[in-house]
């Protein structure tokens, strides 16, 4: 029986939903947040499609307490993730946060649950992710190694450090200003790339939530944890997703999941794998030529 709440977000995929639930299901966690996005107008069929996502969470059959936060109207990405997690964060000192199409392995619950506790105290760290995108650290016999990402797919945190998120990314303009993001992230092309995405985020040209946090906890100067082996799937990967996955990211599409053994090996060493970080981002941004073509072939298709 695992400690720590789980925060569910759902929204209008039953078949997925139902999936992560069983893995949800499977952990028996004693409190169980479901934050649930409404439809959007002029979608024919999706009213229903929420109602069957919702009616999952009623299948919940252990010891459990269910608290729910459903919206009526649809926010969009931005404004229903973000306001969920602080939903979740009012109510809780800590959480495991998973979506409906990121399926986790049972050793993610209980790697989440002994790092939270771990680092409950130690501000320095501030993400705890459940996926690591195919790339390890230096010492990949170790459990985990210390970045500066902060994969969603998957993942937990503390009130204590999701207190310094702001969705509408005020201090930008100034750490823009002042040429500060080379400084954190350490090249000059990730720097650009950063300042690039930053810039639409800021502007409300993107309807998401993530990046923030990303910027949350780079502007924080924060580590962030990545196991060495990956534990999520995620599997909504289709042409009908409603937000971000209808195509794989960069080289990322074929994620396989491996299982993490314990006793968690922890890291000797508490410094950033700069190398790994930089490694990441130049499969996200710079995929290869077959990856290109697989995304060109997915379009036309």
């Amino acid at each position: 029986m695992m400690n720590t709440p789980i925060a569910f977000i759902i929204f209008n995929r039953p078949d997925t939903t139902a999936r992560v639930f069983e893995a949800i299901r499977q952990a028996k966690p004693p409190q169980l947040l479901v934050v649930a996005d409404g439809p959007r107008e002029k979608r024919p069929g999706e009213a229903e499609k929420c109602a069957a996502t919702r009616a999952v969470i009623d299948q919940v059959d252990w010891e459990c307490e269910v608290l729910k936060n459903y919206s009526e109207t649809n926010l969009g990405c931005k404004r229903r993730v973000s306001s969920g997690i602080d939903w979740v964060f009012q109510t809780v000192d800590e959480a495991i946060i998973v979506e409906d199409d990121c399926l986790p392995q049972p050793e993610f619950f209980s790697y989440c649950d002994e790092l939270l506790e771990r680092y409950r105290q130690d501000t320095r760290v501030m993400h705890i992710a459940g996926s690591n995108f195919g790339i390890t650290g230096k010492n990949p016999q170790e459990s985990y190694y210390f970045s500066r990402r902060t994969h969603i797919w998957g993942w937990a945190t503390w009130r204590r450090a999701w207190q310094h998120y702001d969705v509408s990314m005020r201090l930008w303009p100034e750490l823009k200003q002042q040429n500060r993001l080379i400084e954190i992230v350490g090249n000059k092309p990730e720097a650009d790339k950063k300042t690039e995405i930053f810039d639409k985020v800021y502007a409300g040209e993107v309807d998401t939530w993530d990046y923030q946090w990303h910027f949350t906890c780079l502007w924080n100067g924060n580590f962030t944890i990545i196991p060495n082996t990956n534990m999520v799937e995620n599997i909504g990967f289709h042409q009908d997703a409603s937000t971000h996955t209808t195509a794989p990211p960069g080289d990322f599409g074929d994620l396989k999941v491996g299982k993490l053994q314990f006793p968690l090996i922890h890291p000797k060493f508490f410094i950033r794998e700069d190398e790994a970080d930089t490694l990441y981002f130049n499969k996200m941004h710079n995929p290869t030529l077959l990856t290109k073509i697989k995304k060109r072939i997915t379009k036309l298709f």
